[in-house]
């Protein structure tokens, strides 16, 4: 699954969509000495889409990750979802 089709159906505009794209190939020429291995794009992608759209960012992600059952699909799912709670928590102090 790629970029685009994570954020099918989202209402992402197209330009934020370029914008993320820009901003990955920026980072990894800047940051390359030569090959990248795959398994480093696909996280920068995946770091990305969490800050974009968490639903990109899961849709991605679990074709990405291939979760191998339900269990470690949550488990990918509660990482994304206690910084949240403890953003909010702080908020409401």
């Amino acid at each position: 699954m790629g970029i685009l089709r994570s954020c099918e159906k989202r209402s992402i505009p197209l330009e934020d969509i370029s914008k993320l794209v820009d901003e990955l190939e920026r980072e990894l020429r800047d940051h390359s000495d030569g090959e990248i291995p795959s398994t480093e794009i696909g996280e920068l992608v995946m770091a990305k889409l969490q800050n974009l759209d968490q639903v990109a960012y899961v849709r991605f992600a679990s074709v990405y990750r291939q979760f191998a059952d339900v269990s470690s699909f949550l488990e990918a799912l509660h990482t994304m979802v206690t910084p949240i709670r403890s953003v909010r928590e702080n908020k409401k102090e």
